[in-house]
């Protein structure tokens, strides 16, 4: 233990402290270090919850670079956000290579398709007139060339514009698309470049993401990660989502329409095969896009003659023509067939990527229609936007097995931490293990050092109907009780909705009061992007966000720019959803309780996500205000309140002291 003991860099008197005079060593800090250490040292697995204000990055990468530089050991740290990534390379990272005296090497791991491929521009900049119609494409490939000769990272976030994704695709790296040593630029290969420092390094950040794409990858026999001995994924709540997003299958008419499109395009005779005047191959695409364009609206006649209500769910093989499947497998072979014919390795293998990209199309589709996957939920979702888009998605109906089978039992040393994993009081881990598969594993429970009885009150209003029984009554209540706490703060505010139709309404209702009293308001769905919004609110000191599921987590704003956050109902998941539908299906017959097992604790994480959006710093104050009467009125609501820090409540009657308009 006395190798990777984190007090000489953590603790009073440590590395830090004697760096930072204003250094005050939090004791939850150092006890998460500690059992990261042991887990480490052990081996074994760890989950922490870890409140805001624990530092519980420094909690673990101190035990993980002791690891690595002292033990030769490889770790991998992921996270779900990019903010997380960035917060961990630009600060955190090289401020304690700074302060510890250990030689040690970090980098973050990028996949593939984020790196330019040197050769491949050169190649789209010969061919850009039979590649590209609008200026801007070609603009852009100007500029991205320029930018290759400058760039030290030759990756897309390296760009300092949003590059369109016809333009990024023809200049991506691909790995089916990889000369490897026999590539003229291979020496100066930006991927190859960052693959060798990922070989090279002790600390590898990723997101959850390629993580598990690479778990999924390594079942088969691959991988994009070295071996490593250590896994710490932060932001750990999120991982069965993001696992069943990756272990699935998703497939768009939208994505094979593009696909077609970049291998010809007949109305602007542009595209890789006009280029190698493959005519079979071009017949062929013509003759799959139209196989293509009847399949899915086929798709699309057959899920609008369903009964109203229809959430898209296939539950059987629907025995559908796989037409589209062969006419995907004929064009595999045209294009195999055409770069037979062409001499150069350069240029046959951007053929054979095209080829593999279709065969690829055919398998997955099939795989969709036949359900071959044992133990997955398949679905159709529909946008009826300005071009109908027809998504056909397939996921594991439980994670579990596959992490069990693909991490917990191959890697020594798995800690998984968040500040919202447990439920109730005293703090239990059983949802998130179930859910992950992680059977054996030591647990610990972590409170914040803030003081939440000083710095926080939670407002719980008695005036409100039940939103099950009465959900429009309570819309309109809800949005006038919105405006009194908005009024209460004059701003300042985050209201936190579970569906967009809510906060639309709110919107309409309470923008030209919120305007009269000079609050700006920021609506989610509006255009602006996330991080837009944050920086405009934290820019204008009245002002106020509405916001809809990504608001709920990941977004930091300390200080008196965020002084109240509303939510406005219990943020149970929708039941009607195929997945959720088909989990909460086999917990009831298991002889289960769905709602009990896995609706109430999902919904008391998130909303601990969003308690957690107050209080950021030690000098925050604020109130949080929960609508939804249920939290009072139902037991379960109490596993809510016992699951959110104790600090005071106050029940009241909310009134306005300049009435609303009507709203409707």
């Amino acid at each position: 233990m006395a190798d990777l003991d984190p007090v000489s860099i953590l603790g009073p008197g440590g590395a830090i402290a004697r760096r930072l005079p204003s250094y005050e060593h939090r004791s939850e800090q150092l006890t998460m270090a500690r059992a990261v250490a042991r887990a480490i040292e052990k081996p074994g697995h760890l989950v922490v919850e870890a409140g805001t204000g624990v530092g519980k990055s420094f909690a673990y990468l101190v035990p993980a670079i002791l690891a690595a530089a002292e033990a030769r050991k490889k770790v991998v740290v992921s996270t779900h956000t990019i903010a997380l990534q960035e917060q961990l390379l630009g600060k955190d990272i090289p401020f304690l290579r700074s302060v510890m005296p250990h030689e040690f090497t970090a980098v973050l791991v990028k996949g593939r398709s984020n790196y330019i491929s040197l050769r491949r521009l050169e190649v789209a900049i010969q061919r850009q007139n039979a590649l590209f119609q609008r200026p801007e494409e070609f603009d852009q490939l100007a500029t991205i060339r320029m930018w290759s000769r400058r760039t030290s990272d030759g990756s897309r976030s390296d760009l300092d514009f949003r590059v369109l994704p016809s333009v990024w695709e023809a200049v991506q790296s691909e790995d089916g698309n990889c000369l490897g040593r026999e590539c003229p630029s291979h020496q100066d290969c930006f991927f190859f470049r960052a693959r060798r420092r990922m070989r090279s390094a002790n600390l590898l950040v990723v997101n959850h993401a390629l993580f598990v794409t690479d778990l999924a990858l390594r079942g088969e026999g691959f991988g994009l990660l070295p071996d490593y001995h250590v896994a710490i994924l932060d932001e750990a709540h999120t991982l069965e989502a993001v696992a069943g997003e990756h272990l699935g299958v998703q497939l768009s008419s939208l994505g094979v329409d593009y696909t077609l499109a970049r291998l010809y395009n007949e109305r602007s005779r542009k595209g890789l095969l006009a280029i190698y005047k493959l005519n079979e191959a071009m017949q062929q695409a013509q003759r799959t896009r139209m196989a293509a364009e009847e399949f899915f609206d086929r798709v699309a006649a057959w899920h609008a003659r369903q009964p109203e209500g229809f959430n898209g769910r296939i539950r059987q093989p629907t025995g559908w023509s796989e037409s589209l499947c062969e006419e995907l497998r004929r064009l595999a072979g045209a294009i195999d067939q055409g770069a037979s014919t062409i001499e150069k390795p350069e240029d046959r293998i951007e053929l054979t990527a095209a080829e593999g990209r279709c065969r690829s199309l055919a398998d997955q589709l099939a795989s969709w229609m036949r359900q071959s996957a044992e133990d997955c939920v398949y679905w159709i979702e529909l946008e009826n936007k300005s071009r109908r888009r027809v998504r056909l998605a397939a996921a594991p109906l439980d994670v579990g097995p596959s992490l069990r089978n693909l991490l917990f039992t191959e890697v020594p040393t798995c800690v998984l931490t968040s500040a919202t994993l447990c439920v109730g009081s005293p703090p239990r881990f059983d949802f998130l293990q179930a859910r992950i598969g992680l059977t054996v594993a030591e647990t610990l429970a972590l409170g914040s050092p803030f003081d939440y009885a000083h710095q926080v009150t939670v407002h719980l209003p008695t005036n409100l109907p039940d939103p099950s029984d009465q959900p429009a009554l309570f819309e309109q209540q809800a949005i006038r009780a919105i405006a009194h706490y908005l009024e209460r703060t004059q701003g300042k505010a985050f209201v936190l909705f579970t569906s967009y139709r809510m906060l639309e309404a709110a919107t309409r209702a309470l923008g030209p009061w919120l305007a009269r009293r000079h609050i700006a308001l920021f609506a989610q769905g509006e255009g602006m992007p996330r991080s837009k919004m944050v920086d405009a609110f934290k820019a204008d000191v009245n002002s106020v966000i509405f916001g809809a599921d990504s608001f709920w987590q990941g977004v930091d704003v300390p200080g008196e720019a965020l002084s109240n956050v509303i939510i406005t109902r219990l943020p149970f998941s929708v039941p009607s959803h195929p997945l959720l539908e088909a989990r909460l299906e086999d917990i009831r017959r298991r002889g289960g309780n769905p709602f009990v097992e896995y609706q109430v604790p999902e919904a008391v994480i998130k909303l601990k996500q969003g308690f957690g959006r107050l209080i950021r710093t030690k000098t925050d104050r604020g109130i949080v205000v929960i609508l939804d009467p249920r939290v009072r009125t139902k037991p379960y609501g109490r596993t809510f309140l016992k699951s959110l820090p104790d600090c005071p409540r106050v029940e009241e009657t909310p009134t306005l002291r300049e009435p609303l308009p009507q709203i409707e």
